[in-house]
């Protein structure tokens, strides 16, 4: 099970954190990933991490921007939001996969049901 919070209401150039939760998974065998989705858009690949060694990977939108982590101890996934932007409009997905550095929605059997960040002018 995935549980994400954090989104919220925010200003152009402010920051935001997102959280997700996983329980029931082993999680050293996935890489987690940010997903996100706007109103009439289709779902897109945000961020991406490989749990066992962090190793990271971006979209070129948020590169430089945004950063994504996780607490192994906590079974928590986090993704910094800087200089948000009104594209950054949409609901957040965190996501699992056994496919390493994947961007494809298919290869992410396991998804959180999402949580909205919107940024006003």
């Amino acid at each position: 099970q995935l549980v994400e919070s954090g989104g919220g209401l925010v200003q152009a150039g402010e920051s935001l954190r997102l959280s997700c939760t996983a329980s029931g998974l082993s999680l050293r065998r996935y890489t987690m990933a940010w997903f996100r989705q706007s109103p009439g858009k289709e779902r897109e690949f945000v961020a991406s991490i490989r749990w066992i060694d962090a190793m990271t990977y971006y979209s070129d939108s948020v590169q430089g921007r945004f950063t994504i982590s996780r607490v192994d101890a906590s079974h928590t996934l986090y993704l910094q939001m800087n200089s948000l932007n009104l594209d950054d409009t949409a609901v957040y997905y965190c996501a699992a996969s056994s496919v390493t550095k994947s961007t494809t929605i298919k290869d992410y059997p396991f998804w959180g049901q999402g949580t909205q960040v919107t940024v006003s002018s």
